[in-house]
């Protein structure tokens, strides 16, 4: 069914639900990072994915279309479904006010389970913020970084940094 529709879901649990359109705020931040990581990321085996992008993590079965995402080699088709990936490096999400919660815990909890990944860069709409995930050396332990105006945002697994005014700017805010 999500193969042929026009509508986007995301699967849990053997549950549908049917995913809201952005704000034109949510589609410039989500543009603005994909151009960003994509000019800085040019010829170094990692390339951006925008939300078109189908990612499943395996250990819970969840299904959905990050906003971004990177990977870094190859992307791993999942076996149940050869539409959908398993291995982000970085996932990113532009908080909107109807799923900020969801994005900060429950989804949250879900992506640390995909083995593949390093990163989860949570970027706000409504004020100049990006907050970023990291595994820890030990795998199982997250750190957690919020940036703010006249900051540089480190995303050390792809050995990048992006500056948060840049990026707001580029989006138009």
């Amino acid at each position: 069914m999500e193969e042929l529709g026009a509508v986007r879901h995301e699967f849990l649990d053997g549950e549908i639900y049917a995913m809201a359109g952005g704000t034109p705020e949510h589609a410039a931040l989500a543009a603005a990072i994909l151009t960003t990581l994509g000019s800085q990321l040019r010829g170094r085996g990692c390339r951006p994915y925008s939300s078109d992008l189908r990612l499943r993590v395996p250990a819970t079965g969840l299904a959905t279309y990050p906003d971004a995402a990177v990977i870094c080699g190859e992307p791993i088709r999942d076996p149940d479904s050869s539409t959908h990936v398993i291995n982000p490096t970085i996932v990113v999400e532009v908080l909107s006010p109807s799923t900020e919660d969801y994005d900060r815990g429950e989804k949250r909890q879900h992506y640390e389970q995909l083995v593949s990944l390093r990163e989860y860069v949570l970027i706000a709409q409504d004020r100049r913020s990006v907050e970023v995930y990291a595994r820890g050396e030990r795998e199982t332990t997250w750190t957690r970084r919020e940036y703010g105006a006249r900051e540089r945002i480190v995303l050390a697994s792809l050995g990048l940094e992006i500056e948060v005014d840049a990026l707001y700017a580029d989006a138009g805010l």
